[in-house]
């Protein structure tokens, strides 16, 4: 009888045992099916282009996970400030009203995507911007303490990439929709990821940037600095130093643009500028990386050799950092003759053109004077251009492969 019983038993366990161990599997299957259809559907939905329709969430989770994806990114600057923050703007912070900034922003991009995955509304999206939110609390937050830290680390400029993405999102998406050239155009148009990761780089890469400029230039240009001519300039006014300083670096950039459009060599680098055929605010940042240094070089050297003052360079600063990304806007005004005297938007469009009458034209990046003085304008009928990107399309797409193509290319 106790075997029969034992028998019984085993029989009666090995019934209950099954569903158990089957319940159990898919307990520990459900979250991860659930996570790998979060991260599944975010990861698609970030390599599409084109129109969000609103009313979906879907919209809204695009917001929600971006400022999820920030506040990340800056609770890790909290963390490790002397590796991931720019020297030159630690000192400059107002930490309390940046500490504000972040806990409105995660305020925000919590509850709203929170609420749509509440609502069953885009669910993958929200779900990883929701979880992303939680991460950064689990974190610190913002309430993540700094304490003190040296500067002579090597650092990547988190910081830099961080606020101007949020600046330039706020501020020249909104002069898109508010005086667009082209109505039709999508904000998430075509290869906006390719320029997103073209704008990271060089935005955390300015560490090494800025190391490589300052050592070259006064390398280069140490010897010609003269302290009369440096003296003469620095007497002058604010507002007439300005206009020097900006009409100095603008006729230096003139020819040096004029130089990577008309020889060949240089043209393999510029070509990855002139390779985006949709026109936006971060079409802009597409730039090989030596392009950048070999620029900042020239300018930043003869800047230099002047001797303007330094709140005057800061001033152009802000200046050539403004038109830098305003000038690639899908952005229409009406300028009247202004535009003889300084770059738009329009103006610098024909520059990207491909149409015949805009191939070598409108190189200025502040006063479209010079190009008028040296006949390089652009003379057309048409008022706007109708095509953009590289006559023939041959340059490859990818951030990578746009970096190595000028060691490769045969033009």
């Amino acid at each position: 009888m106790a075997s029969k019983r034992t028998g019984n038993f085993k029989h009666l366990a090995s019934k209950v045992s099954a569903p158990v161990i089957e319940a159990g599997e898919m307990a520990v299957q459900a979250p991860l099916k659930v996570a790998g259809e979060v991260v599944g559907d975010t990861a698609a939905l970030m390599q599409r282009s084109g129109e969000i329709k609103t009313g979906y969430g879907v919209a809204s989770g695009v917001f929600a996970l971006g400022l999820a994806i920030l506040c990340f990114l800056g609770v890790l600057a909290f963390h490790f400030p002397q590796y991931l923050t720019t020297p030159e703007l630690r000192h400059k912070y107002d930490v309390g009203v940046i500490r504000q900034i972040m806990f409105a922003s995660l305020l925000v991009s919590g509850v709203w995507s929170l609420c749509n995955v509440v609502l069953n509304r885009a669910r993958s999206i929200n779900m990883a911007a929701f979880v992303l939110v939680l991460a950064t609390v689990v974190l610190g937050g913002s309430r993540v303490p700094v304490g003190d830290f040296p500067d002579n680390t090597p650092y990547l400029g988190l910081d830099w990439f961080i606020l101007d993405l949020l600046g330039s999102t706020l501020i020249f998406v909104a002069l898109e929709k508010l005086f667009p050239l082209y109505k039709g155009q999508t904000l998430f148009r075509k290869a906006w990821q390719n320029d997103l990761i073209h704008f990271g780089f060089n935005h955390l890469l300015i560490g090494f940037m800025l190391l490589v400029v300052n050592f070259a230039i006064h390398k280069v240009f140490g010897w010609m600095v003269k302290s009369d001519l440096q003296a003469m300039i620095q007497n002058l006014w604010f507002l007439p130093q300005l206009l020097l300083c900006v009409f100095v670096a603008d006729f230096v950039e003139y020819w040096t643009h004029r130089a990577y459009h008309e020889v060949p060599f240089l043209w393999k680098f510029h070509s990855i500028h002139h390779s985006s055929e949709v026109m936006d605010w971060l079409a802009g940042s597409r730039l090989h990386f030596m392009e950048i240094i070999v620029t900042r070089v020239l300018i930043l050297g003869a800047l230099y050799v002047a001797g303007f003052e330094k709140n005057v360079l800061d001033a152009y600063i802000i200046i050539v950092g403004f038109q830098a990304v305003f000038n690639h806007a899908n952005v229409h005004l009406n300028w009247g003759p202004l535009r003889y005297v300084f770059v738009t938007p329009d103006f610098h469009h024909w520059h990207h053109s491909s149409d015949d009458e805009a191939i070598d034209r409108n190189y200025a990046a502040h006063f479209s004077f010079i190009d008028y003085i040296f006949g390089t304008a652009v003379d057309s009928e048409k008022q706007f251009p109708e095509k953009y990107g590289v006559v023939g399309n041959y340059v490859p797409a990818g951030f990578l492969k746009q970096q190595a193509f000028p060691f490769k290319i045969k033009l």
